[in-house]
């Protein structure tokens, strides 16, 4: 955009001073309603009204785009406190899958009864193995 902005600009800028130093004449402006005259070169009051009218524009954009600033900077601060939470809710994450390996490594493996096991148990027959 800002090379656009360049190859017409700087051709516009040329012919406007070419044609604002051309005009070398003197004139008058009054100021109506205060009944100030002033009398200087044409050239100065070209360049003089297109700069008054190149910073008019200037301002004037800057003060349409203010709702998209606003909206930007609000967006802006959204994104940190979802960065923040994100970061908060990773950390949680993190802790859990620890504590889950951990419970994993202490919990004994138990073993699944074989249907033997599963039999005596139901006529409630105990196993008659001697102990010391």
């Amino acid at each position: 955009m800002g090379i656009i902005k360049l190859i017409i600009g700087l051709p516009l800028l040329l012919i406007l001073l070419v044609f604002a130093f051309v005009n070398n004449d003197m004139a008058s402006f009054s100021l109506w309603p205060l009944g100030i005259e002033i009398t200087v070169s044409l050239s100065v009051a070209i360049v003089f009204l297109v700069l008054i009218g190149y910073i008019l524009g200037w301002f004037f954009t800057w003060i349409s785009y203010g709702s998209v600033r606003s909206s930007l900077r609000a967006h802006k601060k959204e994104n940190k406190k979802l960065s923040k939470e994100q970061e908060k809710l990773v950390k949680e994450m993190e802790g859990l899958h620890n504590n889950i390996e951990n419970m994993k490594a202490a919990t004994v493996i138990e073993q699944k009864p074989t249907w033997k096991d599963s039999i005596k148990k139901a006529f409630g027959i105990r196993n008659n193995t001697p102990t010391k």
